[in-house]
């Protein structure tokens, strides 16, 4: 449609004497702020890695899927835009809620009742593969010990992280407090890009403290380091932009701190709750049908990943056993 609103001659914001037309006043802060909220857009490619365990050779894979959908929704959303501006002024376009439903009104007459059933087929497809990878996230820290050790079960047939999943359910729906869809785009982007900054930092100081780590998908530190310039200009001007939006997204994020301290940190707990621990971990086994993961040992035979076990223990078990088998055992 954006083609066929070119050759009809409706490219008047296109021109670069009204495209770059300021018709409001200059803000760094606002420009850190557009850019993003528009990477949120494109932040699936940080998805796919949360299920690089469940790849196909992920070591080619991971990095050709990146290279090959990144340019392909960059080349979706550049030209659906520039449809849009042949239709709508930017003025327009700030004041319309679903600017793709106002395109379509404007356009399409009475089959514009496409664009409403199109955006929310692309919504249901987005909602899907983010439940499919940001589960993945607490099974992996619930395997790692640093969750409660339900939420690293699978079913038993389907090998689905159903708790880790429902968890996922529950976190997105505390998220629909705000009724302001930009607010809550500036909470989740600016916590994103705040955990994106830090791993990327971390893989340049892994890179230089232990250089001989096998590193099978490597590439030049220029990326990375341009990267974190990026990161601190957004992070930067959007909290001086913003700072009210921005620290209640640090103030969300430092709500883990208290849980990570009683979960995790506070191993000697009281028995009374771990029994509570462990009675929820059993009902939650009951109704979800799931167990932890099994995996194929040496001989060929399933056992339990000892990992698992080692890590999953302090969660809900006293570690005083632990000290009293050690004492039990004899002296050489």
């Amino acid at each position: 449609m954006g083609v066929v609103q070119i050759c009809k001659g409706e490219y008047f914001w296109l021109e670069p004497k009204n495209a770059f037309e300021n018709f409001q006043e200059p803000d760094i802060g606002l420009i850190a702020l557009a850019f993003l909220q528009g990477s949120f857009a494109y932040g699936g490619w940080n998805f796919l890695n949360y299920v690089t365990e469940e790849l196909v050779d992920p070591y080619k894979n991971l990095p050709r899927a990146i290279f090959i959908s990144i340019p392909l929704v960059t080349f979706v959303y550049v030209f659906a835009n520039i449809a849009y501006v042949t239709a709508m002024s930017p003025q327009e376009l700030l004041a319309s809620n679903a600017v793709a439903v106002t395109f379509g009104e404007k356009l399409l007459g009475v089959m514009a009742w496409i664009m409403p059933i199109s955006v929310a087929l692309s919504t249901f497809g987005g909602v899907n593969g983010s439940l499919f990878t940001s589960s993945r996230l607490f099974f992996a820290g619930a395997r790692e010990g640093h969750l409660p050790s339900v939420l690293a079960m699978i079913h038993v047939k389907r090998c689905t992280p159903i708790p880790a999943l429902l968890f996922t359910c529950i976190s997105t729906l505390l998220m629909l407090v705000t009724s302001d869809m930009y607010t809550l785009i500036n909470y989740v982007g600016f916590i994103n890009y705040l955990f994106y900054g830090v791993t990327v930092a971390g893989q340049i100081v892994l890179r230089w403290k232990k250089p001989n780590m096998p590193r099978p998908i490597k590439i030049s530190l220029l990326f990375p380091i341009i990267y974190l310039l990026f990161w601190a200009f957004l992070l930067v001007f959007s909290l001086w932009s913003e700072p009210v939006v921005c620290g209640i997204g640090l103030a969300i994020m430092l709500t883990g701190v208290p849980v990570y301290f009683l979960g995790v940190y506070w191993q000697h707990k009281p028995k009374c709750f771990n029994d509570f621990i462990e009675l929820l971990t059993l009902v939650s086994q009951k109704l979800c049908v799931v167990v932890y993961p099994e995996v194929e040992g040496t001989s060929g035979t399933k056992e339990i990943n000892e990992d698992v076990e080692e890590q999953r223990q302090p969660i809900y078990q006293d570690t005083l056993s632990k000290d009293k088998d050690s004492v039990e055992q004899p002296q050489p």
